[in-house]
């Protein structure tokens, strides 16, 4: 273990100095400390010195570590002091660290033993003055305005009339009665309230987590989802209203999915959230007034449509009768109209009565010249002449032998043709006709080996055959011969 000698009085001489062992005269009570012990020294003696300290300093080299500790290092243009802000100091900050920040930060002064230098354990941290405050802001804003969230082309029209409104801001202020009582005086609105902090550590982190909250209800839900949001707060200084310039709430508002309305402080407050909402009111109640319109000019502009209507419909009635009524008048007379009509049809009238007159009168002097082909003495004339023409007729016996010769020979051919066809003319010339018991044609071996019995129809008769190893033939019956046909030279006797 290495010791360090430290006697109030050196122990030795200049005459010593090339010993190889360390020398301890007799008395001495300053013995050699170990590293540990001479750090754990230091450590105490530099916490009880300087146990509360505020160091105004720039910021460099800020880290925020995945345990939530926050290290950095103050500087200024001659010295620098590492700090350490443990997790719990860290989330409360109202800002958000970063180099080149001037702050000021309150704490004690420790030593590290394990790198040999000494550090500032910050407690609080605090932007050192309202010009380094609007620096950061003004170094947010360039950012962020760099990745497009406060592009014009981002904002979205307003509903009109929204059904439900949601509303960011503290619950017990004086903000969230002016709103309510300036809706409830213009259109009376469902509102849904988020409640949050909007000043002090912790708010920017509920801000953001309510308007995320917003975007996240789901339509149809047991809590209405907002057609509107709107962050509001009331005045302040800067330092109060710092939590809506927030890079987190500034991200927030830009990605809600809702239409936004920011109502952050008085007329002449500005903050990032302006920046990044759909539309910027200059106060609460004015958000207000920008969400809904006034019931009761929305009525008397429907009154003002209804009755413009009705005057609308009873001037465009009162110009069409103007209209017609000027047109009657240029229209003429219907007797003046039907003047020529009426002796036109006068005139044809006439005429048909003469037409008339003049086709019967033709049409008698035919009947007349018609009838007198009819007196008695013609037709007596024409009926002997027709009786002379009967008279001259004869029956001449040639005209009906010929017709029967024809009819003769026609029925030999057809007497021809049935004997040809006829199925059982074959037989006479020596062929059989084979069927089975029911009378069905045997037409090969097979089929006759497969009937019991077959019937053998020859011209002078039937047999009755059974085949080889069938049952004996029941006895037939003698056949009546069939009766005897012509011979085939014969022919139809003559008629006549």
């Amino acid at each position: 273990m290495s010791r360090i000698f430290m006697p109030e009085t050196p122990p030795y001489r200049d005459d010593q100095n090339g010993g190889l062992l360390a020398a301890q005269t007799a008395g001495d009570n300053a013995p050699a400390l170990s590293i540990s012990e001479i750090s754990q020294l230091l450590k105490r003696t530099v916490e009880d010195r300087f146990g509360f300290v505020r160091v105004r300093g720039e910021l460099s080299g800020v880290k925020r570590a995945a345990s939530g500790h926050l290290y950095l290092s103050l500087k200024d243009e001659n010295a620098r002091l590492d700090g350490i802000m443990w997790r719990g100091g860290a989330q409360r900050l109202g800002f958000q660290p970063e180099d080149g920040l001037e702050v000021i930060a309150t704490g004690k002064l420790t030593t590290y033993p394990g790198r040999s230098n000494y550090q500032i354990v910050i407690e609080r941290m605090e932007i050192a003055g309202e010009g380094a405050l609007l620096a950061l802001l003004a170094k947010t804003k360039a950012r962020l305005e760099a990745e497009g969230l406060f592009a014009p082309s981002r904002k979205r029209p307003l509903p009109y009339l929204p059904r439900v409104i949601g509303v960011v801001t503290s619950p017990t202020g004086a903000v969230i009665r002016d709103i309510l009582h300036r809706l409830r005086d213009r259109f009376p609105t469902h509102v849904v309230v988020w409640p949050v902090l909007v000043q002090g550590p912790g708010a920017a982190a509920q801000i953001a987590a309510a308007v995320r909250g917003f975007s996240a209800i789901a339509p149809g839900g047991a809590v209405p989802r907002p057609d509107l949001v709107i962050v509001a707060r009331g005045g302040g200084s800067i330092e109060d209203l710092w939590c809506f310039n927030d890079e987190d709430v500034v991200r927030a508002i830009a990605a809600s999915t809702i239409p936004t309305i920011s109502a952050v402080g008085h007329e002449t407050d500005t903050t990032l959230a302006d920046f990044a909402a759909d539309v910027r009111a200059p106060t609460p109640t004015a958000a207000a007034e920008i969400a809904v319109p006034v019931r009761g000019e929305l009525i008397a502009g429907l009154a003002d449509f209804h009755a413009r209507q009705q005057r609308a419909v009873v001037r465009l009635l009162s110009l069409s009768r103007e209209r017609l009524e000027q047109r009657a008048r240029r229209l003429p007379e219907p007797q003046a109209l039907l003047q020529g009509q009426a002796q036109r049809l006068d005139d044809l009238g006439e005429r048909l009565r003469r037409a008339l007159v003049h086709r019967t009168g033709l049409a008698g002097a035919q009947l007349a010249q018609r009838a007198a082909g009819l007196r008695p003495a013609v037709l007596d004339a024409r009926l002997r002449q027709g009786r002379e023409r009967l008279a001259a007729q004869r029956l001449r016996p040639a005209l009906v032998l010929n017709r029967l010769d024809s009819a003769r020979g026609e029925l030999a051919a057809l007497d021809r043709v049935r004997r040809s066809l006829d199925p059982k003319a074959p037989l006479r010339r020596g062929y059989v006709l084979v069927t089975d018991a029911g009378g069905h044609l045997v037409r090969s071996r097979v089929a006759a080996e497969k009937a019991g019995l077959l019937h053998l129809e020859f011209g002078d008769g039937v047999l009755d055959v059974a085949p080889p190893g069938a049952a004996a033939p029941r006895p037939v019956p003698k056949s009546r011969a069939p009766a005897p046909g012509p011979a085939p030279g014969d022919v139809q006797p003559k008629l006549l």
